[in-house]
């Protein structure tokens, strides 16, 4: 399995993944589509044009979930049971269709499930940024994951 255990994790490890992902107007367009959001910033390049970006904005959920989904080959793959919460989600800079992302992972703290002794608690903080290496994205994620089997 390529996920870690919680055993595997410690408080301060980085990650510096290693796949990185240029989104796409079609990313945009489709995601922001699908989700129902009717923003004209993220679908109307008329309307964007109109604005202090230019142009239209990359969803910013969409972000979150590039920025997260990148992590998971090397932190949660078949290892967690699930996500508890995503919190201090922030955008400090817009992504635009053409911008290249890549993701950095720290683990901030961990502690013992006080419900289930098979599970750990892990606190990740995930760091997005782009091709000029500004932050485009970061947020903090606790995750239930799995202790490693009785042998």
């Amino acid at each position: 399995m390529a996920g870690l255990y919680y055993e595997e994790f410690h408080v301060g490890q980085d990650f510096a993944h290693p796949w990185t992902r240029t989104v796409t107007e079609m990313d945009n367009v489709l995601f922001t589509s699908i989700t129902m959001n009717v923003q004209p910033l993220h679908l109307d390049a008329e309307f964007a044009a109109g604005t202090e970006f230019g142009r239209p904005l990359v969803n910013s959920i969409f972000t979150l979930g590039l920025m997260v989904g990148v992590t998971v080959n090397d932190t949660t793959l078949g290892t967690t049971v699930g996500n508890l919460g995503f919190s201090d989600v922030r955008f400090p800079k817009p992504v635009f269709a053409g911008d290249t992302l890549r993701t950095r992972t720290k683990i901030l703290a961990m502690r013992e499930s006080k419900s289930r002794p098979d599970v750990g608690i892990v606190e990740f903080e995930h760091t997005c940024l782009n091709q000029r290496d500004e932050v485009v994205a970061i947020c903090r994620r606790q995750g239930m994951m799995r202790k490693k089997p009785a042998s």
